[in-house]
């Protein structure tokens, strides 16, 4: 199991402070065991941006995901069957309970 997610976090870059995306790929190993696959910084979170980082996870020996933990991002899902195509995509239910009370009054 992977868990794939993007935090926003406020950096200092030459002077001025900027939001950045810091990319996360942590994984659960079939001994229970959690492993960090990778962390990345990039200005914007996008699903051709994940494409990326699962095509370099792949290249660096990631053989398959059985079950990948996502938010809501549009065309992530694509992404993911793309670089894995066997993979079970689920939405992460943190992510899930935030956009149901987006709707609540």
């Amino acid at each position: 199991m992977v868990y794939l997610d993007a935090l926003v976090k406020s950096s200092r870059q030459n002077g001025t402070v900027a939001k950045r995306h810091l990319y996360v790929a942590l994984g659960i190993n079939m001994q229970g065991q959690k492993e960090l696959l990778g962390l990345w910084g990039q200005a914007t979170e996008g699903a051709k941006a994940w494409m990326t980082r699962l095509t370099e996870l792949k290249n660096r020996g990631v053989n398959d995901i059985l079950i990948a933990c996502v938010d809501g991002l549009k065309g992530f899902e694509e992404a993911i069957s793309a670089a894995y195509p066997q993979t079970q995509v689920q939405q992460c239910i943190v992510h899930q309970v935030r956009h149901s009370l987006s709707f609540m009054p």
